[in-house]
């Protein structure tokens, strides 16, 4: 499958297609802020999008040294910041007594706003929590991507995956306390996938202590895992003017299955949760970091 990336080098903004390798070269394409954005508007198909760049993209090859490259959360716009990370809440089918049945009537499932597209971190940042969470939870995630255009329409991009930690603590003592409970950093691959929401994305999460594994456990978070189909969750959260903002990019999770806490394992301070994407031979690797914050002045 396709795939793109975004990343700062030499201080210019580019495009690659292709996951870089260690040692290997990597072509990269230059794009200005917006472009691609305009480019998945225009496109009918987003692999057009990746034909459109190379036509009349100026390209550099960079002969490995991919450590120069700082990768970029996709299709986050820089200069504008009008990007919203958000998702849905109890959409596996693990978390149903019975199965989905054709015909049923949808009822949405609780939808949660995250953040603003600035606060998604990259592998390898850390992950700041408040010095006083209760209990954290990792949670992989599908993330689908959409630009609208100016007139507020959304247009499918890709999707990637992302690891929305967040406080199940403070959900499961009052579920009120959910909007306190998602104010997490969440972590996001900068692959992002040009093709429609998979049906299955599996892998391993690894949590470390003191470089050690503390806990691990698989997960699944395909369409196939979901009692929701994708459309119907999408159909339904478009109709709100509030996400359909012109030009505005939407980062929507779709919900993880159980995770360490369900297993009875609490992620502490400096523990550094990988999530081994094997489906899609990606890594999300982030330390937690506790944080005290300054009384309001």
């Amino acid at each position: 499958m396709t795939i793109l990336f975004e990343c700062e080098y030499q201080d210019a903004r580019w495009v690659g297609f292709e996951k870089p390798e260690p040692g290997r070269p990597v072509t990269l394409y230059k794009v200005s802020d917006g472009r691609l954005q305009a480019e998945f508007i225009a496109a009918e198909r987003p692999e057009q999008v990746v034909d459109a760049i190379k036509a009349d993209a100026e390209s550099v090859t960079v002969e490995g040294g991919e450590e120069e490259l700082r990768y970029l959360p996709p299709l986050l716009p820089q200069a504008t910041g009008n990007a919203l990370l958000s998702g849905f809440m109890r959409t596996h089918k693990s978390k149903f007594e019975g199965q989905p049945t054709e015909g049923e009537e949808f009822v949405p499932p609780n939808w949660f706003f995250k953040g603003f597209g600035s606060w998604l971190r990259m592998p390898g940042d850390p992950l700041v929590v408040p010095q006083n969470v209760r209990a954290l939870i990792e949670e992989p995630e599908v993330a689908l991507v959409y630009v609208n255009d100016a007139d507020g329409n959304p247009h499918y991009a890709g999707y990637t995956i992302a690891n929305d930690l967040c406080d199940i603590g403070l959900h499961i003592e009052n579920p009120g306390w959910n909007p306190y409970c998602k104010l997490c950093d969440t972590s996001i691959a900068p692959w992002l996938f040009l093709g429609a929401p998979p049906a299955s994305v599996t892998g391993r999460v690894t949590i470390e202590r003191d470089g050690v594994t503390a806990w691990e456990g698989p997960f699944d978070c395909g369409e196939d895992a979901l009692y929701f189909t994708v459309r119907d969750m999408m159909d339904h959260l478009f109709t709100f003017p509030a996400v359909r903002r012109p030009e505005m990019v939407n980062y929507v999770l779709l919900g993880a299955d159980k995770a360490s806490y369900h297993d009875g394992f609490r992620i502490a301070d400096g523990d550094r949760i990988v999530i081994d994407v094997k489906s899609h031979g990606i890594v999300l690797d982030n330390a937690v970091q506790y944080v005290q914050t300054p009384a309001v002045s």
